[in-house]
């Protein structure tokens, strides 16, 4: 018999983001934010998205590139575009950097925030992905609506949904 369904809501929605964020920040797409446009296109020919940090040793947090910014650097010539209702103004080459199309300030969870509260932040600002951060806006991790997705299916499906992490401890 499957799992009480409204009860593992109730569960799902009072788990901390720490317990099923993805930490292992070396597989998250993270660039510097000197990064040449024909590197970052490299990185989203395999990725929806890459977070851009001031550097890579330190991790910063600085902006978020997705594959729908690319949208300014592959358009026709045009005064502006208006991407996401942010006009922005951009040379059709190669010249510049991941720091020229950047989003900046993108939304952003702590570890310690309950999931309920990310997917109300999700929902409100219309974004897919959070990034993890400590209080210096160093990178910690990610989580996304894929990863939540995931879990909380694995969960209707007989699993823990934090297995993996309790394992760890």
């Amino acid at each position: 018999m499957k799992k009480d369904e409204s009860r593992l809501v109730a569960e799902f929605y009072e788990l901390k983001v720490k317990q099923i964020m993805n930490s292992k920040v070396w597989d998250i797409p993270i660039i510097d934010k000197d990064t040449p446009l024909d590197a970052v296109l490299s990185l989203l020919d395999g990725r929806s998205h890459t977070w851009v940090v001031n550097n890579t040793d330190e991790k910063e947090l600085v902006g978020v590139i997705t594959q729908h910014d690319v949208l300014q650097v592959l358009a026709p010539p045009r005064a502006h575009y208006n991407v996401f209702s942010l006009p922005k103004t951009y040379p059709h080459d190669m010249r510049g950097t991941a720091g020229d199309i950047m989003s900046l300030n993108p939304i952003l969870c702590d570890d310690d925030e309950r999931v309920v509260d990310v997917l109300q932040k999700m929902i409100r600002h219309r974004v897919r992905r959070l990034p993890v951060v400590d209080k210096q806006n160093k990178i910690l991790g990610e989580l996304t609506l894929a990863h939540l997705i995931h879990k909380f299916y694995l969960a209707t499906q007989y699993y823990s949904i934090v297995e993996d992490k309790e394992e760890k401890s």
